[in-house]
């Protein structure tokens, strides 16, 4: 056991209830993101507005363009009125196309800031919240198996039965035997191991 890392308990119990806990800590993200990916598509869509601007002063430059074209011909002044409708289209026309690309443009930076933050922040306060707990317990896992590896030794079964019996809580201790105190006396130490062990997260693969 010793050297290994270990995400979860080797307790049926203890590795069900995590592995259930960190399911649902990966479905909440899941969440966030698929709530964050929701509000990008609805801001975005009001991109379309901007773009309905845009696209009327394309169609208004366009309009203008060709009513120049169709004076372009007329003698003496339809070069005059030709250039005076073109720049009216570019004015008008180009003013609108400007302003709605601008829009369109500022709604879709709008749409992925709302969509980052509803998807990031939510998901960064879960992360601080469970992240230094779990790295604790996997590092609490870590040491216990480093330090109850090899229980095979009968003086160091005694030595892990004598901690459990006076150092965990009487109740804990009465649910693996009714005796610890006269179990521990008269070295029948392997309900006491496996209340160290079974705390710890870990199962005596000795006895």
């Amino acid at each position: 056991m010793a050297g290994t890392l270990r995400l979860y308990p080797e307790v049926p119990s203890r590795r069900r209830a995590m592995i259930t806990r960190d399911v649902l800590y990966l479905l909440l993200v899941a969440f966030f993101i698929w709530c964050g990916v929701k509000i990008y598509q609805a801001v975005d869509h009001l991109s379309a507005l901007g773009t309905a601007v845009s696209d009327a002063g394309t169609s208004i430059q366009d309009g203008f363009g060709s009513a120049a074209r169709a004076v372009g011909g007329v003698p003496l002044v339809g070069d005059s009125l030709a250039h005076a409708l073109s720049g009216a289209g570019s004015g008008t026309g180009g003013n609108l196309v400007s302003l709605g690309q601008q829009g369109a443009d500022d709604i879709h930076r709008l749409a992925m800031l709302a969509g980052l933050v509803v998807a990031v922040l939510p998901t960064l306060v879960l992360v601080l919240a469970v992240l230094p707990g779990r790295l604790r317990q996997i590092k609490a896992l870590a040491a216990a198996g480093t330090v109850l590896g090899d229980l095979s030794d009968p003086n160091l079964r005694r030595l892990v039965a004598s901690r459990a019996a006076f150092s965990l809580p009487y109740g804990v201790l009465l649910d693996y035997t009714r005796d610890p105190l006269g179990d521990l006396a008269a070295g029948r130490y392997d309900r006491l191991v496996a209340a160290a062990l079974n705390e710890a997260g870990l199962r005596d693969t000795v006895a």
